[in-house]
């Protein structure tokens, strides 16, 4: 026998002839009111057409019920990816996620997970001071299961706990997020121990510190930015208070570290460099049309003294930490160590949808203040680290953005920019222009690549120390010749004197 026949006047059916109907009716009004040709405008009713009878299609004839909402989100998604990597909808939950991101605190354990393929969900670190490290969760740490506080829906009847082999890490973040005070029950299998430990952990508000830094020697300082979050300028004001503390004397030298830093919001990774630029463009943003150019210009607030500056990156400083190693490189500010960046150079606007959701959508292209496009090639560093150097393993080896499907290509980029050698009108807001943060997620994703050891991220700092180290060596030995040579009225008197 045959599917049993829908009834022509159910509600379902209804709407879902509405919504034909709606977009027929959209169709129409392109046709009457576009502002392209006649020709362009019935494309356009033509492909709106195509689009509401493949649905009915779908929904009609598809082996097996599909749920009406998933299969318009799918269409959303759809249209989108075919745009660039970093365009996409983001459902209510992804959007929450996002924000969360931004502000830097969340509700949860306090621990950074990775997950490699078929394998468990495993412990980077436990954040100092958050309930996990106070529980005693370790690096490398194997969470073989977890139990949520509230059972999802979607999970079997009687199941309270599931095994993280073939969980997401968006899933795992989910399910160990929560409101705090309350409780979460993870298994955990160390190395070592043969069988699961069971942790019972109260879940508390943890706050990230987007910037730590400290003294690497007297008179030269370090300072590793994590991610551009809405807290980051106050924490790196802060951290460089704490060094000039600590170093009385004053500052001869600083280390930046943004290797491995994903980006985040743009006004912070601009108030960042404005911390040593004193003045003249930082970055600058170029949408389709000329007109939409924002530049980001140099304020000289709190400004610190002209000590040399290294400035560490890899394959995983993306997107912000680009233009503020592009930046600190265009004005002679610091000399750039690494490996090329990974080559993100777009801006992605953030808008909020009904119900919750967001659209993300690549809006504009950033230009260092040469007007260097970053999209696809990144910063090529002024001292490279190469693989098989005595650094190996410690820089990121990974996905680029030249390796991304539909990816913005640099030609492109470059032919987009107006203005080379930033020149241009209007001066930017110094506000993030809607640029959507792309910092990776505490108790989420670290790169499988990324995972570094202490001992060779150790190194790299030490090859940056010692070139601050030399390089005020030089200026130093530059002063005292220039001092012990006689002035020009000198060598003229003893000129005379000799004869």
């Amino acid at each position: 026998m045959g599917p049993k026949p829908h009834s022509p006047f159910s509600p379902r059916r209804i709407a879902w002839r509405s919504f034909v109907t709606g977009l027929v009716a959209a169709g129409v009004a392109l046709l009457l009111t576009g502002s392209g040709s006649i020709l362009r405008a019935s494309e356009r009713y033509d492909d709106l057409a195509l689009f509401a009878n493949v649905l009915d299609l779908v929904r009609n004839n598809y082996v097996a019920p599909v749920d009406e909402h998933d299969l318009m989100q799918s269409a959303v998604r759809g249209l989108l990816g075919e745009l660039d990597p970093h365009s996409g909808f983001m459902s209510k939950d992804a959007y929450d996620e996002m924000q969360v991101d931004t502000r830097g605190e969340f509700h949860g354990l306090g621990i950074e997970i990775s997950k490699q393929q078929g394998g468990f969900i495993e412990v980077v670190s436990p954040i100092d001071g958050t309930p996990a490290f106070r529980a005693g969760i370790k690096p490398r740490d194997q969470i073989v299961s977890i139990c949520p506080t509230e059972v999802p829906e979607s999970w079997s009847e009687g199941e309270e706990c599931r095994s993280t082999e073939e969980m997401t890490i968006f899933d795992a973040v989910q399910l160990m997020r929560g409101k705090t005070g309350t409780e979460i029950k993870i298994e955990i299998l160390r190395e070592g121990v043969e069988a699961p430990i069971p942790f019972t952990i109260r879940r508390d508000v943890v706050q990230l510190a987007s910037v730590e830094g400290n003294t690497l020697s007297p008179g030269y300082g370090y300072v590793r930015v994590r991610a551009f979050q809405e807290r980051t300028d106050k924490d790196l004001t802060e951290v460089l208070a704490k060094l000039r503390s600590e170093n009385p004397t004053g500052l001869q030298g600083m280390v930046i570290d943004l290797r491995d830093n994903p980006g985040g919001l743009l006004n912070q990774a601009v108030a960042l460099a404005d911390h040593w630029i004193a003045e003249g463009l930082i970055v600058y943003t170029q949408g389709r049309d000329e007109s939409l150019r924002q530049n980001y210009l140099a304020r000289a607030r709190g400004l610190e003294a002209p000590y040399p500056i290294v400035v560490l990156v890899n394959g995983g400083s993306a997107s912000a930490s680009e233009i503020v190693a592009g930046a600190l490189q265009d004005h002679r500010r610091a000399l750039v160590m690494g490996t090329p960046t990974f080559g993100k150079g777009s801006v992605q606007t953030v808008y909020p949808l009904e119900g919750g959701a967001g659209l993300r959508l690549t809006t504009a292209l950033y230009y260092t203040p040469a007007g260097r496009s970053i999209q696809e090639v990144g910063i090529v560093p002024d001292i490279e680290v190469h693989e098989g150097s005595p650094e190996r393993g410690v820089l990121y080896r990974g996905v680029r953005e030249r390796d991304l499907r539909r990816h913005i290509s640099h030609d492109a980029a470059s032919s987009s920019s107006s203005g080379v050698n930033g020149s241009g009108s209007g001066e930017g807001s110094g506000e993030d222009s809607g640029a959507e943060p792309e910092a990776a997620d505490p108790e989420a994703d670290v790169d499988d690549g990324a995972e570094v050891e202490k001992e060779g991220r150790d190194v790299l700092i030490a090859r940056a120390l010692e070139v601050l180290k030399s390089w005020t060596y030089f200026d130093r030995l530059s002063e005292r010749e220039a001092s012990a040579q006689p002035s020009e009225t000198e060598s003229h008197t003893l000129s005379e004197a000799a004869e």
